[in-house]
């Protein structure tokens, strides 16, 4: 009892400390400063009279609100908590004392949470995702692992709640995948995902060789952040060659019948896009124009980090054989992200959408690279 109640002090204390130190991280002071500023704004009278403009300051205000919401509850809780340890130690209460360590697990839980949300400071970290998935060179092979990466990555959205379209999708000829497109809508589902984009490898005995030999296969994966409204793409009608097709798929009354899919390049930078997801031609025009306004938002800010030297994982640097994760199932069982250095042994979660480790990392990673102040703990 002695020792158990000594460790939960000590760990209370540096919970404390980690909490304090992630209120300057997050400046939590500047925040509610802004918070007061927001809703002098929302008092005024004209505030609903530009749509958009109220549209971005509301949601500005939800962000805001909701990081110093969890801040203040953390700090509450963890007084809550030493307080009611004090009052069970005074009366010999070891129930209360093995509830107060489990709750502290949990604190230590959210804490953690909003340490990976202060590294997700990027001007699009907040957004919604684009991500697109292209098997590589291999056939059937690498069309198999292109699926099993999209299973992956949506079995991912659903574990966060995030809400996941599929708005492109192209079937190999026996298995598989050549491509994918889909969209992640969720807070901070672009900052989550960017680590992603890459090349992605796989080592298994092949299900398609009867002969039962090694074989690698390799997926890129691309993570755009989806441009809303409030940033303005300057997109020329004249720039842009528009095809409708017929959609293809499994089985419905619908498809092969309509041409409401929808190909639309942008024919100044050679973007192509498409989507054939929808019945609706107008609706799929819709989600295509939408993915192409953020892969032509993402090749600007590529840009303009080029002319900057700043690091940045953008899709020039993605070329077959410069893989950033292995994904090996034989001779033996193991995930490396080649970045980070994490591993893990358990390949089947992985591949079924346990990533959090990977994700954590290389925002703990990406943020020691871009600063020299030290990153709070994990």
């Amino acid at each position: 009892m002695v020792i158990e109640t000594t460790e939960l002090r000590s760990t209370l204390k540096e919970l404390h400390q980690r909490v304090d130190t992630l209120g300057g991280y997050l400046d939590i002071a500047g925040k509610r400063q802004r918070l007061q500023e927001l809703d002098r704004v929302m008092a005024r009278q004209d505030f609903w009279d530009d749509p958009e403009k109220s549209k971005t300051v509301l949601k500005e205000r939800a962000q805001l609100s909701e990081i110093i919401v969890d801040f203040d509850g953390l700090k509450s809780e963890l007084e809550d908590n030493e307080l009611l340890l004090d009052l069970a130690l005074e009366e010999g209460d070891g129930d209360t004392i093995h509830d107060v360590a489990r709750k502290v697990k949990e604190i230590r839980k959210k804490i953690k949470a909003l340490e990976v949300r202060q590294m997700l400071a990027g001007e699009n970290d907040v957004r919604n995702a684009i991500v697109s998935i292209n098997a590589g060179a291999g056939g059937t092979e690498a069309q198999d692992w292109a699926e099993m990466l999209l299973r992956m990555y949506l079995r991912w959205c659903e574990r966060r709640g995030f809400q996941t379209e599929v708005v492109d999708l192209l079937e190999g000829e026996e298995a598989g995948i050549k491509s994918a497109t889909f969209t992640v809508n969720g807070p901070y589902a672009y900052g989550l995902l960017k680590g992603e984009s890459g090349v992605h490898r796989l080592v298994r005995i092949s299900p398609f060789d009867a002969s039962g030999r090694r074989h690698t296969s390799f997926a890129a994966v691309c993570v755009y952040p989806e441009v809303d409204d409030s940033i303005v793409i300057d997109i020329k009608p004249s720039d842009l060659q528009v095809e409708t097709f017929r959609s293809s798929g499994a089985g419905g009354q619908h498809v092969n019948k309509t041409s409401s899919a929808v190909r639309i390049t942008h024919l100044p930078t050679g973007i192509v896009v498409q989507c054939q997801n929808e019945r609706s031609q107008h609706r799929n025009r819709d989600i295509a124009m939408k993915v192409l306004r953020a892969r032509l938002y993402e090749r600007e800010m590529q840009k303009k980090q080029a002319e900057m030297q700043e690091l940045h994982d953008n899709l020039d640097e993605i070329a077959w054989g410069n893989q950033i994760r292995s994904y090996v199932l034989q001779p033996y069982r193991l995930v490396k992200d080649h970045r980070t250095q994490v591993e893990k042994g358990h390949v089947d979660s992985v591949l079924d959408g346990d990533l959090d480790d990977f994700v954590e990392a290389f925002l703990f990673h990406e943020l020691q690279a871009q600063s020299p102040t030290p990153a709070a703990s994990s």
